[in-house]
């Protein structure tokens, strides 16, 4: 993603993500052995780490950014979405967790939860030093974070749209963390109030293309961090079923069934896979993605031409081309 044309810039951003890649471990650090290892074990898993990306990449809109500020900026949005992740993984009842063991299925549930909390409470010490606009930033987010899952976990109300209800749970869980991640970076930067703007209105679409591609991916590749099809089988509704929901045609009615269904049985969860990955219902929620991706392009029009903008437009390609 960090591919503009410009070898040292992306000489450049491959060194800052270093740089906060090793803080994130010195941060996760605790006074015993073993909560270092359980506050570790997320971060040492890896990850596509694209919020401290588009913190490096949207701090190169501005000025020349103080390092140090700003490898404590990536750190937090980071330490703050690994922290939801011990969380997620705790209602979820996951097993896996970036192709390896979820901390709950390794250290159970009580030790994942307080792990998370310390987690949270390493980034809300690290945002502190940073100013009070961080700080009302990174508490306003994790307020959003908070109501997502709530919305989540309760399901849409009587009468609610469920499609409209997912879509604005996924922008309060990912797409405003990921809308921090733009701003923290103008921030850093020193960047104009309509530049910022621009920024947060593109993560939050951006944010958006991340989970709703994700949702795709979860059914229709086998590459990927989980076992395929993971939500249909925990009952989690995604874009595609989602959208076959919305549809008219009585022939679809089946699938829906079969979806419904137990799927703890693999040959079983394998079938109603296949069935869903010939269904049109797939390329419509890839054309949302490219959409969505548009829309999430267009944010950045205002911003001045250079490394930086051309790094972001590429974040847009690069994530919605990974339904294709």
């Amino acid at each position: 993603m960090t591919e503009s044309g410009d070898e040292a810039f992306s000489t450049l951003v491959a060194e800052r993500l270093a740089l906060v890649e090793q803080r994130l471990e010195e941060l996760a650090g605790a006074d015993t052995p073993f909560v270092t290892e359980a506050a570790n074990h997320i971060i040492a898993a890896g990850g596509k780490r694209f919020r401290p990306l588009l913190v490096v990449l949207a701090s190169a809109v501005g000025n020349e950014p103080d390092v140090e500020d700003l490898v404590k900026a990536a750190c937090v949005v980071e330490l703050t979405h690994v922290a939801s992740l011990y969380h997620d993984d705790v209602m979820d009842e996951a097993d896996l967790r970036r192709g390896a063991a979820s901390a709950n299925a390794r250290f159970g549930n009580s030790v994942a939860i307080m792990v998370g909390d310390y987690l949270f409470a390493r980034a809300s010490t690290t945002v502190a030093t940073l100013g009070v606009e961080y700080v009302t930033l990174q508490a306003e987010t994790f307020a959003r974070l908070v109501q997502g899952q709530i919305a989540e976990t309760r399901g849409p109300g009587e009468g609610e749209d469920p499609l409209q209800h997912y879509l604005q749970v996924i922008a309060d869980k990912t797409g405003s963390l990921i809308a921090a991640s733009a701003m923290f970076g103008g921030m850093v930067s020193g960047v104009s109030p309509e530049h910022l703007e621009s920024l947060r209105l593109f993560g939050e679409e951006i944010g958006l293309v991340f989970q709703l591609s994700d949702d795709v991916i979860d059914i229709t590749s086998e590459v990927t961090g989980k076992t395929p099809g993971t939500d249909l089988r925990e009952g989690v509704e995604t874009l595609p079923t989602l959208l076959l929901r919305r549809s008219d045609d009585p022939a679809d009615r089946d699938l829906v069934a079969a979806i419904d269904a137990d799927l703890s049985d693999d040959a079983e969860l394998a079938a109603v896979l296949e069935r869903l990955r010939a269904h049109p219902v797939i390329d419509q929620a890839r054309d949302e993605v490219r959409r969505r991706a548009e829309v999430a392009r267009g944010h950045l029009a205002g911003l001045p031409e250079g490394n930086a903008k051309r790094a972001l437009l590429k974040a847009c390609d690069d994530i919605a081309t990974r339904v294709a």
